[in-house]
């Protein structure tokens, strides 16, 4: 067969009281699934959890990393001020100009504050931002002029956007705005921008396609919310005075969570401009961190901090299984089986269906780490088991991808 071209992730991860994504009520998030109440994690919550900790892992730099920023003005000011040439003042004028000929809008700064924010979060990485203050710093004349005409003392911010449009689209700034433009729309070497992807509404020509597509984390089990009352008392209280001083609630359930995520090789190469070390680096990042992340949400009050129990990584080309439909009947737990040792029987089980009307056609290899004992033969014959650092070095080296320290 082809070498393999995608990396699915498949996890078990068993939580004791928690609330780790909430809603606009407060209440951990939940949804119907088979018929039956579901805790749920939504995408957005796992994909944050594990950009935060690709920060705790070697395999990737701060150059490599993405940031997701309004406050992209003080960023390139500050690269652009460095060498102590520039005023300040000036360059934020500067910066904000380029910017908004390139096509980007600004909010007015708060009270007090030099720095304008762009009207929407941008996810951008370090080399953009040092390309950007060079551009500007090559352009310094060029920019100024165009700065005093377009972005006088004074002038409102909100205005700005459409100022740099007309400019842009005049005979005089056309090129201008093209060599500013491409500064913020050529391949980023941020790992993370490649890896979850980048949407402009108006900017469609910066958006990248994302490598990297993660699941709603969905309970095995089913679950109903219950109350945690507390109290809290005075520490300054008379000692004949009784009672609380504040009471309240907290919601919270236990679940049992099947988790589901994908990286698309060939895509994450497309988004990175080819460099095959930078892609096996994010790679390795990208899986270590989704397995150990854990939304952070009430996690001063409850540290619901358990690894998983369960890791199952499939290197293959073209189709992608979620096998969510293990569980659309509910797991629970019997007097021979625990829930989170049911769940995995239950993924293996459906492994097995699914193979079994399917076949084995372009599955590369399986590789899985467990604290639960699997049945002889789980997965076939082309299936490893070892730790979490074998199962990430296994799927890595499966795609055709440089072995990387650590991995």
């Amino acid at each position: 067969m082809t070498t393999p071209s995608l990396i699915e992730l498949h996890v078990i991860q068993n939580f004791p009281p928690s609330n780790l994504n909430r809603d606009d009520t407060g209440s951990p998030k939940d949804c119907e699934f088979g018929g039956y109440r579901r805790a749920r994690v939504s995408s957005q919550s796992l994909k944050r959890a594990a950009r935060v900790h690709f920060q705790r892992l070697g395999f990737l730099t701060d150059a490599d990393r993405g940031t997701r920023t309004k406050r992209i003005v003080e960023w390139v000011t500050s690269h652009v001020i460095a060498d102590g040439i520039h005023a300040p003042d000036d360059a934020i004028r500067v910066v904000e100009t380029a910017l908004a000929i390139a096509g980007y809008g600004f909010a007015e700064p708060g009270a007090g504050d030099p720095y304008a924010k762009t009207e929407y979060l941008l996810y951008v990485g370090e080399d953009e931002v040092a390309r950007l203050a060079n551009l500007c710093q090559k352009q310094w004349d060029n920019l100024f002029a165009h700065a005093n005409a377009l972005n006088p003392a004074g002038t409102p911010k909100a205005k700005l956007k459409a100022a740099g449009k007309a400019f842009a689209a005049s005979s005089a700034g056309r090129a201008l705005a093209a060599e500013l433009a491409a500064v913020l729309t050529s391949r980023a070497r941020a790992a993370d921008v490649a890896l979850f992807g980048r949407m402009l509404a108006d900017r469609p020509e910066a958006n990248v396609d994302a490598a990297a597509q993660v699941a709603h984390a969905l309970s095995t089990n089913v679950v109903s919310v219950e109350f945690d009352y507390y109290t809290a008392v005075d520490d300054r209280k008379p000692a004949d005075t009784a009672g609380a001083d504040m009471i309240g609630t907290v919601e919270f359930n236990a679940p049992c969570f099947y988790r589901y995520a994908n990286v698309d090789v060939n895509q994450l190469r497309t988004n990175v401009g080819g460099d095959d070390a930078l892609v096996a680096r994010a790679v390795a990042a990208f899986l270590e961190a989704t397995i150990a992340a854990v939304p952070s949400g009430k996690q001063n009050s409850m540290a619901a901090y358990t690894p998983p129990s369960f890791v199952l990584a499939v290197a293959r080309d073209g189709t992608r299984w979620n096998l969510a439909n293990a569980f659309a009947r509910p797991v629970a737990p019997t007097r021979d089986h625990d829930l989170v040792e049911g769940s995995v029987a239950r993924l293996c089980a459906h492994w097995d269906a699914l193979i079994g009307m399917y076949g084995t056609r372009g599955i590369g290899g399986t590789w899985s780490a467990s604290v639960v004992p699997l049945t002889a033969g789980a997965f076939g014959a082309s299936h490893h088991s070892g730790g979490i650092a074998d199962v990430v070095r296994g799927a890595v080296a499966a795609c055709g991808l440089p072995a990387v320290g650590g991995a």
